[in-house]
């Protein structure tokens, strides 16, 4: 039973982070890595108690440690340089930090770290600015397990390695998913805007592919020592330019639409693929094309046009919205 009251507990608490700090600091200052017998001398602790804090520094606070033939250290990923920016910098920085708080539905405690850091250089109006998105954030639930997951694909990321995840498929047609074994060469990390959740892009080593894996949906990660080369970036970004907005593992598939007088103007105005192209008719139809990584993602967008919508081509994605307005009428009634 804990017989500390508030003050002692936080008191102590406040003594073991700085502890960990002094720690860590040491090993940022020691490349080549330390002995825990020198981190005690050098801190004046127990060789005990430092080997709980280097454990602790890796599997609570999260940081990339290695140990070899009796050295202890921190990987160069661990941490990384303070940057500097210009107020236009710092702006951008911040709008895209405010579109990640817009779109989560999670609390990430490492994005509201990043704001409070970037907050610390920014003038009071852009700090009032962070101060309430962080108050949004904070008001998300927390997933231990998805931020831990976060964190691991993160560290295997950075440092090419091979990872080992337990995933969960899609529940298609009343059927649900199917747990499998993954063996995955990450490749990246992407926020998905139809979605709002993160999905990890990489070579499934299992099926010889690249595929994409929803993280929400993995229940298990294992970093593993085994790296590996990165594809090119040019194959890389050639292959998620095709992606509508995640999925970039189908086949391409050419898809062309023709909108409504009524929406052509709104429809021109706006980048939606990067490999769009359009053509203006002359009863004010607009004719829509362009190549995508197949049709789920894409059918979702051309549903919210309703009827000012036709799909041309290809004939699989025309007989399915046709059937998905079907299903809705008779659902609604005549």
């Amino acid at each position: 039973m804990d017989d500390l009251d508030p003050t002692e507990r936080g008191t102590a608490k406040r003594d073991r982070t700085a502890r960990l700090m002094r720690v860590a600091s040491l090993l940022v200052a020691h490349p080549d890595g330390m002995r825990p017998k020198d981190i005690a001398e050098r801190l004046g602790m127990s060789v005990r108690n430092v080997y709980r804090d280097l454990r602790a520094l890796e599997g609570e606070v999260g940081l990339p440690m290695w140990s070899n033939e009796g050295r202890w250290g921190l990987l160069d990923t661990a941490f990384l340089p303070p940057l500097k920016l210009t107020l236009s910098e710092a702006m951008a920085v911040f709008l895209g930090a405010r579109l990640m708080v817009r779109y989560a539905d999670k609390y990430d405690p490492d994005l509201g770290s990043a704001f409070e850091k970037l907050a610390a250089n920014l003038p009071e109006t852009l700090r009032e600015h962070v101060a309430r998105s962080l108050d949004v954030l904070q008001d998300a639930p927390l997933d231990p397990d998805f931020i831990d997951h976060v964190r691991q694909l993160t560290r295997a990321w950075a440092e090419r390695r091979v990872v080992e995840i337990e995933y969960e498929g899609a529940a298609y047609e009343g059927r649900a998913g199917e747990r499998s074994r993954r063996t995955v060469r990450p490749f990246i990390i992407e926020p998905s805007l139809q979605t709002h959740a993160l999905y990890l892009i990489g070579w499934d080593e299992d099926r010889d592919a690249m595929r994409t894996f929803k993280i929400e949906r993995i229940h298990d990660v294992r970093v593993t020592p085994r790296g590996f080369e990165p594809p090119e970036g040019a194959t890389l970004e050639r292959d998620l330019r095709r992606g509508w907005d995640i999925i970039a593992d189908q086949p391409p598939v050419e898809v062309v639409l023709r909108f409504s007088p009524t929406v052509a103007d709104r429809v021109v105005e706006t980048v939606w693929h990067p490999l769009q192209r359009f053509e203006r008719s002359p009863d004010g139809t607009l004719l829509w094309r362009s190549t995508v990584s197949g049709i789920i993602e894409i059918r979702l967008w051309i549903l919210s046009w309703g009827e000012d919508v036709e799909v041309l081509e290809p004939s699989e994605l025309r007989t399915q919205v046709r059937d998905i307005h079907r299903r809705a009428l008779a659902r609604y009634g005549s």
